[in-house]
């Protein structure tokens, strides 16, 4: 049996809050495609108090930020991007060009080809986003990505150096210090400084994240993405201090974001509330972390392990972090998440951070029907066909027939000439 010990609140306050962010969105796209830099330059002040001369930094300003920082940092961010480059290379292994002779004189085949421009969205504000430097510009590199273009707004009226040079390092080729609605509007509408994008890619609050919505089509994205969400998934093998830390370690993304305890333990469902309590007394971040857990926190008892795992799919999370004595059963069984942390031994800030994976990830239930920002995000996989004079006839007759039971008569007669012209007969 399954019982909700701590729920989350009716969805129509969030309902209500998404429709004035997209009336919100709406306007200011609208502003950016007619007035293009100059909206841009209003938004920026009106928003960021950010005017500078130019919003791209010169090589030579990239170059001084870069010196600025401590060789730790540099150090950290170099180890940070060589795991992510690895596996993303690892990934881009996989991915394989095909050609094969379905019948004869028939060569099917299909190539896999980079997208031509990026933008990259790297979130700032309290919280600047080194890492998504490492998980959209580098990855997008590593795919064969030409140009690749990032920006991020800038951090109490400066330049964030930190990610500068993350970006510069990843090998973003345009960096811009330009945030929130108008930096995505400006990487996929265009402007005359900022020559539009392919894609757009990357985490932001709900405004960015609903201005990617609403340009899909104009451009592809990577994904729909909505506040931070973690899954913690234990049994008895699992103690409430870990439970309670890797909850407020994701809860602090923001005050919508979902954090969610599934246990069989008795034990640590009755202690989570109080451990919670405790931590946040010490954590500085808790002014999110607790209004997220009182909001948007939930503690869910289960009696067995396949009522947690059919639970957990239902919920469908970005991060799934699983503290049981066979983690590895979830791997093998569970199919709706966005990445799956396995053990005691890891958790979400590794992923977010520095091992290897890319933390842009599904929410919202889009775990149900994809997977996360990853190399082959990047990559076109078009097909091609060619035929021989004899194969050509050949298929023709039945594409032929399988036109007219569909009263295609263009479509029809595209076959019926390659009948005629290469299978020596004058009529289908």
């Amino acid at each position: 049996m399954i019982r909700y010990l701590k729920s989350a609140p009716s969805q129509q306050d969030a309902a209500d809050a998404d429709r004035k962010v997209r009336q919100t969105v709406e306007g200011i796209l609208d502003d950016v495609a007619q007035r293009g830099d100059e909206a841009v330059r209003d938004l920026s002040t009106r928003f960021d108090k950010w005017e500078p001369d130019a919003f791209r930094l010169t090589q030579d300003q990239i170059d001084e930020l870069i010196a600025s920082l401590p060789a730790q940092v540099i150090g950290d961010i170099t180890f940070a991007q060589a795991q992510i480059r690895r596996f993303a290379q690892a990934q881009l292994g996989t991915i394989r060009d095909l050609e094969i002779e379905t019948l004869p004189g028939v060569r099917l085949g299909h190539r896999n080809i980079p997208v031509a421009s990026v933008g990259c969205y790297i979130p700032g504000g309290r919280y600047p986003m080194v890492a998504s430097a490492h998980m959209s510009v580098l990855t997008a590199k590593v795919a064969g990505v030409k140009r690749v273009i990032a920006c991020t707004p800038p951090l109490a009226g400066k330049a964030p150096a930190a990610t500068i040079a993350a970006m510069s390092m990843a090998g973003a080729d345009e960096i811009y210090v330009l945030g929130g609605i108008q930096a995505v509007a400006a990487m996929a509408i265009g402007t005359k400084t900022i020559k539009p994008v392919d894609m757009l890619v990357g985490p932001g609050n709900a405004f960015v994240a609903e201005a990617k919505r609403q340009l899909y089509g104009r451009v592809g994205i990577d994904l729909f993405a909505g506040p931070t969400e973690t899954l913690i998934i234990a049994d008895d093998t699992a103690d409430a201090e870990m439970c309670a830390t890797d909850l407020l370690g994701q809860a602090e993304h923001g005050p919508t974001s979902p954090a969610i305890l599934l246990t069989t333990s008795t034990r640590i469902a009755s202690q989570i509330e109080a451990e919670i309590e405790r931590q946040l007394t010490r954590l500085a971040t808790a002014d999110v972390a607790s209004v997220a857990w009182r909001d948007h926190g939930q503690v869910i008892l289960c009696d067995t392990e396949q009522e947690m795992l059919e639970e957990a799919d239902r919920i469908a999370s970005e991060h799934v972090q699983v503290l049981t004595h066979n983690p590895r059963w979830f791997l093998e069984n569970m199919t709706n998440y966005g990445a799956l942390f396995l053990g005691k031994q890891t958790n979400v800030a590794f992923g977010d951070k520095v091992i290897g994976t890319n933390h842009t990830l599904p929410t919202k239930k889009a775990a149900r029907y994809t997977g996360g920002l990853w190399v082959g995000k990047f990559i076109k996989t078009c097909t091609y066909q060619e035929v021989d004079d004899a194969a050509s006839a050949m298929v023709g007759e039945y594409c032929s027939r399988l036109c007219a039971i569909e009263n295609f008569a263009g479509h029809k007669e595209q076959a019926d000439l390659r009948v005629r012209r290469y299978g020596g007969r004058n009529t289908v």
